[in-house]
Formats: C-alpha cells, structure tokens, sequence
C-alpha cells in the first residue's frame, strides 16, 4: 500500500506539468461558466486567454525548475520524462500560448470556456504523445488529441465550411485511429511487449513476418493521417479553410509538432533493425523506402496543387503537406544528429504557420474571405501586418536569413551528412530542394498581391486591432532571431537529444 501511494505521488509529480494545463483547462472553464457569462464576449475572450496562457506559462516555469530524468513505470515507457521531452513539451506550450493570444479578437463562438479548455485539452493530448514510449499511451495520448481538434475545428456554428471540415476530419481521423490500432496491436502480437525498445528487440529475433509487413503498413497509413503526407492528406485542405484561424494554426504546428516527433520516436526505436534502405534504383524492404515514397508523393503533389490555390488557407494547407514531405527526411536519416534538425524545423514551421494564419484571419475578419485577391493592396493599408506576412512566407519558402532557410538547410544536410549509406537519400534531398524552388512562386503570388496590386475601391478600411499587430509582430521577431542566431535554438535541441541519449 505505501509502495503504491509512493508511486502515484512520483507519478503526478513527473506529470505535474500536464495537471497544471488540465488545472488551467478547469479554471478558465469554471471563470467562464460561472463569472463571464454576462459580460461582452471580447472580455471573456481576453480573460480566457489570459488564463490559458498562464497555465501554460506556469507549466514551463515548472519544467524549467524541476531537471526531472525518470521512466515511469521503471522501463515501461508510460511517462518518459528526461530533457528532450521536457524541451519538446516547452515548445508545444509555447505555440499554445502563441495559439490563444490570436483567439483575442476572436468572435466566431459564444462558448468561449469551452473551446478554450479544449484548446487546453489538446495540448495535454500533445504533451503526453511526446512522453510516450509505449504503444497503449501513445494511442491514448492520440485520441484525447484528436478528439479535441476534432471539436475545435467545429467551433464556429456560423460557418458551414467549419462543420463540413469538422466532418471530414473526423471521418479521416477516424480511419487512421483504426489503422492505427490494428497496426499497433498486431505489433504487440508479434512481440508481446507493448514498450517500443522491447519491440524492437522482439522483432529483431523473429525477422520480417507478413504479419510484420501489415503491421508497419497499418502504422505508417495511421501516422501518414495525422502528419497529412500523401496519399492520406485529404481532410488537411478542407480543415484548415473551415476551423476557425486559432483552432487550424493549432493543428497546423503544435499537432504536427508533436505527430512528426512520436512518428520518429516509432519508426527509430519501435522498429529499430527493420529500416532497408532508400537508395535510388536500390531499395530494401523496410520503413525507410515506404517513409521516401510518402515523402516524394507529399512534396510533388502538395507543392503543385498549391499553385493552383486561390485561397490562401487552402494554400497553407497544400504548403503543410509539402513540407510534411521535407521534415520527412529528418526521420528518414535515421540519426541522433537529425533529431534537433526535425524539432528545429517543427519548431519554426509552427511559428512561421501561426503568424500567417494570424495575418489571414485579419484580413478574412475585413474582407470576409481569404482569398488571394483580398490580400490586394494591403501594404497600404497594414505596413506593419504586410511585413509580417513577408516574413512568414519567405521563410517558408527558404529564404535566407529566415529561419525557415537554415530549417531546410539542416534537415537536407542530416539526410546527407557524414554516413555513406545515407548518400542514397541524396535523390531525395535533390527533389525536395527543386519543390522548394517551385514553392517560391505560390509564396510570391501572395507577396505580389501585398506589395504590388493595387486595392480595389472596395477594399475595407481601418487598422488591424493593436493586439493582433503585437503578437504577429513578436512572431515575425522570433522567425528573424532563430533564422539569424539559430544556435539560440539548435544548440538547446542538441544539449537535451544527447542528455536524453536518444
């Protein structure tokens, strides 16, 4: 008995930054429900806000103080705690907070208790899928995520694109949990361990099975849902044009954040011993040649059917599967040395995406849709929004001295740098780095329309409200500072991979 109280005292002691967030989660709820109901929607809006960005601040004060290195249960994986996790974790609350501060304007739902907890509740989901190393909690972890997005993306009753999003993204994701669970669980048949190390060790003594070549498939297919990889991205366009902007920059930096890091995690220790190879005209059954084809499909046809977009959500979305495709060759590179290059490029895509759905949601909330067109004449108009909007979509596009270039830059040189084997990926890299190219044009037609086409006489006047210039401004600063002092990042993503001894 007192063996037990101990455990459940330590573990709610490592998990002591997910209950904050859940308290934060009850708090605003509760304030909300109870204290707000009454009062102008922006007030509630605000105050919501400010409370969730409190929780979260608190939980990374939390973190930072409290150099935690456990595995909890002892080896099961349930609740892995060291610096990497810890620093992963840090991130995901960062562009939570980011998330919440664009909601302050916000006018597209009356329950505004709600979609903040849920908010909350997302980044918990989040947070427990990076501290995972068991297949139960991992999927576990995906659902109350998913579950959560799935809601948020509804939240606006007004807009029936929001419902017809809601829905296809709930259909999709509710066909990758199924692969997923099948895949996951014909994993722990074939082994009997539901820890990725005794997985892989398992699998390594059995050799490749057919069950084992249905099991990787089902994986893969579930994990491809949730990072929108070709040929499973189908519901990204429609839920990133129909959620409202703070639920789709969520989904499109923290959940992708958080997906591409377990995915990794999987592939690299789940199925450590099973990668073949990728070479060009060479491949060798395993994860590495099925990872390269999704990661050719996603860069071709999201970079491509981009071009065709007039909507620059949908454009965003057709941009995310793109570079799904390049993060994609971090993991392919099988390395310790690519992991901080994968959480470099999560962390500034998640950064660079937010803060432009920020500047679309301004110009949505004025013109009333988020066309290309509508963007015509904005510098005039928003010098400071304008700006901002070309920092994001430079460094998506890979402009140096943004970060999004050095991101790029670090992820290509892991899938080619030192190790003669990973040469073969060298068809890949080229590819990636020739979408690239074809990116800057889609980019470019949004900046063009900015800076060079002339408003048209209906365009509607006014500033863009102080707030929203304020935190898309300090988003755009934290896109310029990682791109020219990237150290200030990388070198911390380096420290705690090699703490963590991943």
């Amino acid at each position: 008995m007192f063996m037990n109280s101990v455990n459940y005292f330590e573990l709610l002691k490592l998990a002591a930054p997910e209950t904050i967030v859940v308290v934060a989660a009850v708090v605003v709820l509760a304030v909300d429900l109870l204290v707000m109901r009454e009062q102008p929607l922006r007030c509630r809006f605000v105050l919501g806000a400010a409370i969730s960005c409190l929780g979260c601040v608190a939980a990374i004060f939390w973190m930072a103080n409290n150099h935690a290195h456990a595995n909890f249960p002892d080896g099961a994986g349930f609740l892995v705690v060291n610096p990497l996790t810890q620093l992963v974790k840090q991130i995901l609350l960062v562009l939570t907070i980011f998330t919440a501060a664009l909601s302050l304007e916000s006018k597209f739902t009356e329950h505004v208790g709600e979609y903040f907890a849920l908010l909350l509740f997302a980044t918990v989901g989040m947070m427990f899928l990076v501290s995972s190393e068991d297949i139960l909690m991992i999927f576990i972890a995906l659902e109350l995520t998913s579950l959560s997005l799935y809601i948020l993306t509804a939240f606006n009753k007004r807009n029936v694109r929001s419902a017809e999003a809601a829905l296809k993204y709930f259909l999709f994701g509710g066909m990758s949990a199924a692969f997923t669970l099948f895949g996951l669980s014909l994993l722990y048949g074939l082994s009997g361990a539901t820890n990725l190390g005794q997985i892989a060790v398992a699998l390594k003594a059995t050799g490749w099975d057919p069950l084992l070549v249905v099991a990787l498939v089902m994986t893969v297919i579930g994990f491809g849902f949730k990072i929108a990889a070709v040929p499973f991205h189908l519901w990204a366009p429609d839920a990133y044009q129909g959620a409202p902007t703070p639920s789709a920059a969520l989904i499109a930096s923290g959940s992708k954040l958080a997906s591409f890091f377990i995915l990794a995690k999987v592939m690299t220790l789940g199925f450590a011993g099973m990668e073949g190879s990728g070479a060009w005209r060479d491949f060798v059954r395993g994860w590495v040649p099925l990872l390269a084809m999704l990661a050719t499909a996603s860069m071709i046809v999201g970079n491509l059917a981009a071009i065709a977009q007039s909507s620059v959500r949908r454009l965003l979305a057709y941009s995310a599967i793109a570079h799904a495709g390049y993060v994609l060759l971090a993991v392919l590179a099988n390395r310790a040395e690519a992991m901080p290059s994968l959480l470099y490029y999560l962390t500034t895509y998640g950064l660079t995406v937010i803060g432009a759905f920020g500047v679309v949601s301004v110009v949505e909330e004025r013109a009333g849709d988020d066309s290309i067109s509508a963007f015509a004449g904005l510098s005039r108009r928003e010098p400071v929004l304008s700006f901002c909007m070309l920092v994001f979509m430079l460094s998506l596009a890979g402009i140096p001295p943004l970060a999004g270039f050095f991101a790029k830059f670090y992820v290509f040189a892991s899938a080619i740098g030192g190790d003669p084997e990973n040469l073969g990926l060298l068809w890949l890299v080229i590819l990636a780095i020739a979408m690239s190219a074809v990116s800057l044009y889609y980019y470019l037609q949004v900046l063009k329309r900015i800076y060079v086409t002339d408003a048209a006489g209906s365009a509607p006047a006014g500033r863009a409200p102080v707030s929203a210039q304020v935190v898309l401004g300090m988003l755009a600063l934290g896109v310029v500072a990682l791109g020219c002092a990237p150290g200030l990042l990388l070198d911390k993503l380096q420290a705690a991979v090699k703490a963590a001894g991943f």
